[in-house]
């Protein structure tokens, strides 16, 4: 990895619509509770979380040439992201994601509206951008991507030699991937990521299969394989090391958005020369403190807040 330059991200931004029960969720009823707005996007809440930790961050996607589009870049902006090659398409919609929490804020069902990104991140846009990867020090993206455009992400990678870091975004997206593991440098898949990834299927409370899978993950190619055992932690294997991260203990208020930290909180200490266990254990806080949220993003997050909790 480079010593200096930016940490490239690219992926969907857009609005989050939440919705949670008062009570015990019932489908097919008129459920009374609470429903907010939320900037996300896999890709926009990794780059936020970066740039709030004060890591030099570019983020590459596309939005409407609307009101939302204007909205999701001006807070952005404002977080410190670099969102000047965004590019902004007239007479199409921001993508956005709907989801309806239960009484435990899991999601109970989503729809994700992200053919935006799909449809007009192309492979051309990936090129006509290539002074971005030039200069990047490390690259993140999402699967929200087209099958085409990750193969360009995978290719400017390897010209550029910049190391290609994934986040499997969801069990529908993550297969996108399994082509490239071999030129992967980072990957954090759940249980059920995992599952569609390596055809193997594990319970978040099995460790020692998830052990398995995290080696299997090197052994395939990819430098770092951390898996997500939901309430266990995470299991982390690297081709010389590996280990076992235990999960904060605390009150959840809404879970989404608390891999994106994670995810971004393993740049930030790569970025920063740290040891991985020790970048691990501050995600684990990352994701601890954004569960406690009804943001996507943690608006007080910086380093010290990180340090604080260790």
């Amino acid at each position: 990895m480079r010593e200096d330059g930016h940490v490239l991200v690219i992926g969907a931004a857009g609005l989050d619509i939440k919705g949670s029960p008062n009570g015990t969720l019932e489908f097919y009823m008129d459920n009374p509770g609470k429903v907010w707005n939320n900037f996300g996007g896999v890709g926009r809440n990794i780059a936020e979380n970066l740039a709030r930790l004060e890591v030099d961050t570019v983020f590459l996607t596309t939005v409407g040439n609307d009101a939302s589009g204007d909205l999701v870049l001006a807070q952005a902006a404002a977080a410190g992201v670099n969102v000047k090659h965004v590019l902004q398409i007239d007479g199409v919609r921001t993508g956005s994601f709907v989801t309806i929490l239960d009484e435990e804020g899991q999601m109970a069902v989503a729809i994700n509206d992200y053919d935006i990104i799909t449809r007009h991140l192309t492979p051309e846009v990936l090129t006509a951008n290539e002074m971005l990867f030039e200069t990047a020090r490390l690259l993140a993206i999402d699967l929200n991507l087209s099958p085409d455009s990750i193969k360009a992400v995978v290719e400017l990678a390897e010209k550029h030699a910049i190391p290609l870091c994934v986040d499997p975004t969801s069990s529908v997206r993550a297969p996108a991937i399994i082509p490239y593991l071999d030129k992967l440098h980072l990957i954090t898949p759940n249980a059920q990521e995992t599952k569609m990834l390596c055809n193997v299927e594990i319970s978040e409370t099995d460790l020692d299969a998830a052990v398995n899978v995290a080696k299997s993950f090197t052994e395939k190619g990819v430098d770092i394989a951390v898996v997500k055992v939901g309430a266990q932690g995470m299991i982390y294997a690297d081709g010389s090391e590996g280990g076992h991260i235990e999960a904060r203990k605390t009150r959840i208020t809404d879970r989404t958005g608390a891999g994106d930290a994670l995810f971004a909180v393993i740049l930030f200490g790569m970025v920063n020369g740290l040891a991985l266990d020790e970048s691990l254990r501050l995600g684990a806080i990352a994701a601890s403190l954004t569960l406690q949220s009804s943001e996507s993003v943690l608006s007080e997050l910086t380093p010290d807040l990180l340090y604080s909790h260790l």
